[in-house]
């Protein structure tokens, strides 16, 4: 599951990549999207637009945490931070130095569902990034001594995101417990204790079964002739053999069937609470209610648990929601809160679960429908002026399932009823389907400001 509402990874792309007209809603991508796939596997996606002499150039490999193995955990994001230390022909960190003299700028980033690295430069210097990325997908090198000093990197990364932060342990710990069989169980960054004992040949292992172009797909948008972009593309990648197919995962998570508590104890100056709920993603007929819903909840600060928690009862500092529609497999859909001083866990639960069942009697006003939708189809289109952007949902929809998927977006949020949102709320937000989580605050020593509220995390750098 794609456990996060906006990495901010992703908001600053969006804010660096350079301003287009506005987008072209009514046009559907599948008008718009070039597609072939090369004799070895490798997907190819692109996206003309020539409003600016720009590209964004994605490559997405099928694999995150979702493909790692108990005792393994945050191998694929282990494998994001080597992917920049080198191959035969270019040296160590020599990759962004190469993009930065091309006048572009790189990152990447890893998922639940998958592993994403990105550039932003001028449409005519893309043959650099195809060149470099053809060469890092068969034959990235690393020795020991730039492994360890990565290694260490990823756990000072681990402490920085997690450790230090009770409400994100929060988080993961009820991922955990919601997730019994299924590997969203565990968090996209891993373990400390996997990642400290993970090993370089863990890290190789990892990259020959998984980096491969048959599981692999690149996404480019912006101005560029797609017909001499996939003659270059195809010149580089298409030496690359074809290899064996990495390994299904098997996990499939059982209907549970009571509710689940956990508590964590962690030294922080306030509580906080967490609600997951099991609930299906973008191929279920219900997928775009539940979007509607977690608007309703938390689309701005005018959205119902903000209003309600923070402004009118003055009960929380925070509150929100959070539904992630594209996930690959089944995912959660969680409310949450933290309260102001003085206030306790129990009265935000207590208010959060009525909030949920007030969903599931009373219909959602013309209105207030109106209003969500509204702001969920303006923030699809509008975000699309990003380059990046729109390469990302292409992206997105692609490790879904199928890139076309997202045409149908805005009209399966039109189609959304207040019934709808009743009958979603009423069978899937039930004391059956969830899990609690409490963070029960320690002292600690006085004066240290509380950690932001965050929604659940799924994608790390």
């Amino acid at each position: 599951m794609q456990r996060v509402i906006r990495a901010a990874l992703i908001a600053a792309a969006l804010l660096a990549a350079p301003p287009l007209a506005p987008a072209r809603a009514a046009q559907p991508y599948a008008e718009r999207v070039r597609e072939k796939t090369l004799p070895n596997g490798l997907k190819i996606l692109l996206l003309e637009d020539h409003k600016a002499p720009v590209a964004v150039f994605q490559i997405w490999y099928r694999v995150g945490s979702r493909n790692e193995q108990v005792g393994k955990t945050g191998l694929s994001h282990m494998l994001e931070h080597l992917m920049f230390k080198g191959t035969h022909k270019v040296g160590p960190e020599e990759y962004s130095k190469i993009i930065q003299r091309n006048g572009g700028n790189d990152n990447a980033f890893t998922a639940d569902d998958a592993t994403t690295y990105f550039v932003q430069l001028a449409s005519d210097r893309l043959q650099v990034v195809v060149d470099l990325e053809s060469d890092r997908m068969q034959n990235l090198s690393f020795d020991d001594a730039q492994f360890e000093p990565e290694h260490k990197v990823v756990m000072e990364e681990r402490r920085l995101r997690t450790g230090n932060n009770p409400v994100a342990s929060l988080f993961e710990q009820v991922n955990a417990t919601a997730y019994t069989a299924h590997p969203y169980h565990w968090p996209t960054i891993g373990w400390m204790e996997d990642i400290q004992q993970l090993t370089r040949e863990d890290a190789l292992a990892y990259y020959r079964t998984y980096y491969a172009p048959e599981n692999a797909f690149i996404v480019c948008a912006g101005d560029f002739s797609a017909d001499a972009l996939l003659a270059e593309i195809d010149k580089s990648f298409a030496p690359v053999p074809l290899g064996d197919a990495p390994p299904a995962v098997r996990g499939i998570e059982p209907v549970q069937q009571g509710e689940r508590r956990t508590v964590l104890r962690r030294e922080a100056q306030l509580p906080f609470v967490a609600i997951a709920y099991h609930v299906p993603n973008l191929h279920s007929a219900d997928g775009p209610a539940l979007e509607v819903l977690s608007a309703i909840l938390s689309g701005g600060k005018s959205a119902r648990l903000y209003q309600q928690l923070v402004y009118e009862k003055r009960l929380a500092r925070d509150a929100g929601s959070s539904f992630e529609l594209t996930s690959l497999d089944p995912g959660l859909f969680f409310v949450y809160a933290q309260p102001f001083p003085g206030k306790s866990a129990a009265q935000i639960e207590k208010e959060l679960l009525a909030q949920v069942e007030r969903l599931q009697q009373t219909p959602v006003a013309a209105q207030e429908l109106t209003k969500a939708k509204n702001g969920l189809e303006a923030g699809f289109i509008l975000a699309q002026d990003s380059l990046f952007y729109q390469a990302l949902l292409l992206g997105q929809y692609e490790v879904a399932g199928d890139w076309r998927l997202v045409d149908t977006y805005v009209p399966s949020i039109r189609a959304v009823t207040a019934d709808d949102l009743m009958r979603v709320a009423a069978f899937y937000l039930t004391p059956s389907n969830r899990t609690i989580g409490t963070l029960d605050p320690l002292p600690g020593p006085p004066g240290r400001p509380a950690p932001p509220p965050m929604p659940p995390q799924g994608m790390v750098h």
